[in-house]
C-alpha cells in the first residue's frame, strides 16, 4: 500500500473513533450525573530518511532531518470531570454531590462501584438503593415509622418521626480519587476502580476536600451540546479531507498505471 495512503487510511480510523466519542456523549445528554469523554490523539512512529544534525560535509550538519510520519491513532478517551448543572427535583431521596467524590455503590460480587448518579429510591426493605436496586454504601434504612426524611449537606441522614421527635439513622460518605479520570467505566452509570485512579479515599461530605450534598438535588451531565456539535462537525470535515487524500493517491496510482 502507498504510505500516503496508509496515513489517510489512519486518519479515517482516528476521526471514526473520535465521531464515536461524540456520539457518546451526545446520547447520554440527559443522563445524570455523566461526565463527557475527550479523544485524545498520538502521532504515530516516524520513518527517519535523514537524522537533523547529520554530517553534510566536513564542517557542516544538516540543520534538519527528513522525517516521514505514518499517521494518527486515538490513545486514550478521557473523562472531564467539570461540574454538571444541578436540577432541582424536589424528591427527597435524589442527592447530589457539589464539588468532588462518589457515591460508593455496593455490587454482587461484593466490590464498591462509584457513581455521580444520585437518583435514589427506596427498597422493598426501607434501604437507600440506585434505579437498578444496588446498595448505597454504608447502607442506609428508612424505617416505615419515618414521615419525613433530611440529609444534611454533610451527609447526615435523619428522620422525622410520625409519633413526633427526630432520629439520626445514618452518615453518607464519598470516595475521592487522585485521578479520578483513572476510572473505569462499566455502564449503569457506575464507575470502578483501576490502578491509574488510584485507591479511594473515604470521607464525609464537605471534610477535606469531599463535596457537599444538596438534598432535592440531581447533578445533570456536563456535556455541552452546541460544543459537542461542534466537534461533530470538525470531525466530519477531518474524515472527508482524509477520504479526499485517498481518492487523490488513488488518482496518482491511476495515471502512473495509465502511462507505463
Amino acid at each position: 500500500m502507498d504510505a500516503s495512503m496508509w496515513v489517510a487510511k489512519t486518519g479515517l480510523d482516528a476521526q471514526q473513533t473520535r465521531m464515536n466519542v461524540i456520539s457518546n456523549n451526545l446520547a447520554n445528554v440527559n443522563t445524570s450525573g455523566f461526565k463527557r469523554d475527550r479523544a485524545i490523539f498520538e502521532d504515530l512512529l516516524y520513518q527517519n530518511v535523514r537524522q537533523p544534525g547529520g554530517q553534510t560535509g566536513t564542517n557542516t550538519q544538516s540543520p534538519t532531518g527528513l522525517m516521514l510520519g505514518t499517521g494518527v491513532r486515538v490513545v486514550a478517551t478521557e473523562k472531564m470531570h467539570a461540574q454538571g448543572n444541578m436540577v432541582n427535583t424536589q424528591n427527597p431521596l435524589d442527592l447530589a454531590v457539589a464539588g468532588d467524590g462518589f457515591f460508593q455503590i455496593a455490587q454482587a460480587d461484593g466490590t464498591i462501584a462509584y457513581t455521580r448518579d444520585g437518583n435514589f429510591k427506596l427498597s422493598s426493605t426501607g434501604q437507600l438503593v440506585t434505579s437498578g436496586g444496588q446498595l448505597l454504601q454504608p447502607a442506609i434504612t428508612i424505617p416505615n415509622t419515618a414521615s419525613s426524611v433530611t440529609v444534611g449537606r454533610d451527609g447526615t441522614v435523619s428522620i422525622e418521626l410520625s409519633a413526633g421527635g427526630s432520629q439520626v439513622i445514618g452518615q453518607i460518605q464519598l470516595a475521592r480519587f487522585v485521578n479520578p479520570s483513572g476510572l473505569q467505566s462499566k455502564g449503569q452509570n457506575l464507575m470502578k476502580e483501576t490502578p491509574a485512579s488510584g485507591t479511594p479515599q473515604v470521607l464525609q461530605p464537605g471534610v477535606n476536600g469531599a463535596g457537599a450534598l444538596m438534598q432535592g438535588t440531581l447533578e445533570a451531565s456536563n456535556v455541552n451540546v452546541v460544543e459537542e456539535m461542534v466537534s461533530m462537525i470538525e470531525t466530519q470535515r477531518a474524515y472527508e479531507i482524509n477520504s479526499k487524500a485517498i481518492s487523490a493517491v488513488d488518482g496518482m496510482l491511476k495515471f502512473v498505471n495509465n502511462n507505463l
